[in-house]
């Protein structure tokens, strides 16, 4: 995820690109496999339900996180998820971190069993937990991550975990910023800004956005379908 790393290809299950570094040596968590505790001979588990894999994914990561003290974000879809947003997660799970943290926090997870890489792309480390991959980034939406945009996280609940989570504007503010001309999808940042439109602070994200022609272009959307009020006048 780019933006919240959502520009970037998902990478999926594909292979692991060469020259990218594993740690060796980890147990890496990837879920249960073999047949259930108790179920008859040659009976074995449903596929894990995605959704809840993701969660699952997401409060391991957040707990190694939080136990090591850095400071992060849960940002992308399961942010929103956390705000009140029906769940439509969009691959994988994301958090914000510091650069100057990453090193450490790479060591933390490691220490935890779990998997961690370096991809081409130098605003992310990758990391992999029960078989769901998770992005752990320094840029959102090409602006650097701070302490001032994680001190402004709300911890809420993640399916019980409570968590650092993006605000609600900020949120918003990260998927305005990604939009380009090559990545103008309205369609599936419109759920969120309907769904959170009382708790963004629009008059900021106009101002912060008002010379850039697809985030601006989105907030007129959003006024003609009466999401948000139109914007007052000029002199």
């Amino acid at each position: 995820m780019r933006g919240y790393s959502q520009d970037a290809p998902q990478p999926g299950s594909r292979p692991e690109p060469a020259g990218l570094r594993l740690t060796a040596g980890r147990a890496v968590d990837s879920g249960p496999v073999g047949p259930l505790a108790g179920a008859s001979q040659g009976t074995w588990p449903l596929p894990p339900d995605r959704t809840q894999a993701i969660l699952e994914a997401t409060k391991h990561v957040a707990a190694r996180l939080k136990s090591s003290g850095f400071p992060f974000a849960l940002v992308g879809s399961v942010a929103a998820y956390a705000h009140g947003v029906p769940a439509s997660f969009q691959h994988d799970a994301d958090f914000c971190i510091l650069r100057e943290d990453a090193e450490a926090v790479t060591e933390a997870l490691e220490a935890a069993g779990i998997e961690v890489r370096v991809p081409p792309e130098d605003w992310l480390i990758k990391a992999r937990s029960h078989g769901e991959e998770i992005d752990l980034i320094f840029e959102l939406a090409r602006q650097p991550v701070t302490r001032e945009l994680l001190s402004r996280a709300q911890t809420l609940p993640v399916d019980s975990v409570h968590m650092p989570v993006l605000s609600p504007t900020d949120l918003m503010g990260s998927q305005l910023h990604a939009f380009s001309e090559h990545h103008c999808d309205f369609g599936a940042v419109l759920p969120i800004a309907r769904t959170l439109r009382e708790k963004i602070d629009w008059a900021r994200l106009r101002r912060e956005h008002q010379d850039s022609p697809m985030p601006d272009a989105f907030l007129y959307l959003l006024e003609r379908l009466h999401v948000i009020d139109p914007r007052e006048a000029g002199p």
